[in-house]
């Protein structure tokens, strides 16, 4: 019974990733998974197995020239346990075998999908895979059209399968071995003017971060917006919305095309491919990616950050605060407790972060602060986007972002709530008197 109670969903959650991240480095080290006289040191292989699971894409060694195809196909297969969840694919093997799951079972399900209640998970289940299913053979046929001009056929199916995964999940791994000492400086460069490789990306990338529950209500309801559920409309909104200013702000910035503008603000939140040499970026582009890769995609998705439906409870709560007026929002008022928990998981979010870029610029001297915020930054949110130094930095810095690419995935305040061992306070405190502001 003790056990029971030690082993809560969200310890069971956290360990579930952690034990798919070692089994995944150890796979990675195989000698049937490293093309000949490639050296893979642990380190790296564990760097690159945690950037998979927490579906990231950020990379010690390049995936396309270090790793055979089953190398590949054990990264692909770690992006895909990864972006849809250890419990969720634990649980489709089950079904599949025509096991039923358990009480613990949907009630794991259930925290780790963020869904209301443990009614209809396995039609939840069996949904989240179709609609893996559908869109990642739908994006592999697209890119195929694109990189079979470029790669014999075998090869660029191989390619095309992987690139889906790897979009539709959120990850910023690509197999092209096009790249060079600085590996994420290459990514999708070669194709920054190609319009359907592009569209096909992007469209992977916004209905992998917008979540499952909201694909099928948009599906379900037929596009009637009046129908909608206000969380859908939330993350429908506030997604529109981050695209569009995103778009506008890097065009402003950038000397990129409109294409390279709409791919960048789509990929900043949580996917990390680049058309462009993020390193000529300047700061105020850097800036604008750092602020969308730290909102991230939201609830329910493949991708990481605070979530758009934060910010959104954030701003609204704010807007309350100053006008004097309840929080509210598309004719729904905002459940009491959702703007505290919100304002919870930014502050615990930038604290990750200003002490994850504190700790690498102590260990790292020679990188620039800016470059050490946005690569602490892509680590949290699960982007994958860099600056050119992943490969430059030293074992350390490594730890320190496989820790933050973890914390990331799992979720600041998941994480936070993982050294709860007690039920809480049985004695009740005078209220005091503090000034605030």
């Amino acid at each position: 019974m003790a056990k029971k109670k030690f082993l809560t969903p969200a310890r069971v959650i956290a360990l579930s990733f952690a034990v798919v991240i070692f089994i995944g480095s150890v796979l990675l080290m195989l000698p049937c998974s490293v093309n000949e006289g490639v050296e893979v040191r642990y380190i790296d292989a564990l760097y690159t197995s945690t950037s998979a699971v927490c579906v990231t894409g950020l990379i010690a060694i390049d995936a396309g020239t270090a790793f055979t195809p089953l190398g590949q196909f054990f990264l692909a297969a770690l992006i895909q346990i990864g972006g849809l969840g250890v419990t969720t694919v634990g649980a489709s093997i089950i079904i599949a075998v025509g096991k039923k799951i358990n009480l613990r079972g949907r009630n794991l399900i259930k925290e780790a999908s963020n869904l209301d209640s443990g009614k209809g998970i396995i039609k939840f289940i069996k949904n989240v895979i179709i609609t893996t299913v559908v869109f990642e053979l739908t994006g592999a046929v697209l890119s195929f059209i694109v990189f079979v001009q470029d790669y014999p056929p075998l090869e660029a199916l191989g390619i095309s399968l992987f690139h889906s995964v790897a979009a539709f999940n959120n990850s910023g791994f690509d197999n092209l071995g096009l790249s060079g000492e600085l590996y994420s400086n290459i990514n999708l460069i070669p194709y920054q003017d190609n319009i359907l490789l592009n569209l096909t990306t992007c469209g992977l990338i916004i209905f992998g971060g917008i979540g499952f529950l909201v694909i099928w209500e948009v599906i379900h309801k037929r596009f009637r917006w009046k129908k909608f559920s206000m969380h859908a409309k939330v993350v429908i909104s506030m997604s529109a919305i981050l695209i569009l200013l995103g778009t506008v702000l890097i065009k402003l910035t950038e000397d990129v095309t409109w294409l390279g503008a709409f791919f960048h603000s789509v990929s900043a939140r949580t996917a990390g491919f680049s058309t462009y040499n993020l390193g000529e970026f300047s700061n105020a582009g850097i800036l604008v990616l750092t602020v969308l890769m730290f909102i991230g995609a939201s609830p329910g998705s493949t991708g990481g950050g605070i979530k758009t439906s934060t910010l959104f409870v954030l701003i609204q709560g704010i807007t309350a605060a100053a006008t004097n007026k309840n929080e509210k929002g598309f004719c729904y008022a905002i459940p009491q407790g959702t703007f505290k928990k919100a304002s919870v998981i930014t502050m615990l979010a930038l604290g990750v972060v200003v002490t994850g870029t504190y700790l690498m610029v102590v260990m790292e001297p020679e990188i620039q602060l800016i470059d050490a915020l946005f690569e602490v930054t892509s680590a949290f949110g699960t982007v994958g986007l860099s600056r050119g130094i992943t490969g430059t930095l030293t074992d350390g810095s490594k730890i320190l972002s496989i820790i933050i690419m973890y914390i990331g995935r799992l979720g600041p305040l998941t994480v936070a709530s993982l050294w709860h061992f007690t039920k809480g306070e049985r004695l009740e405190y005078p209220e005091g008197n503090i000034a605030i502001g």
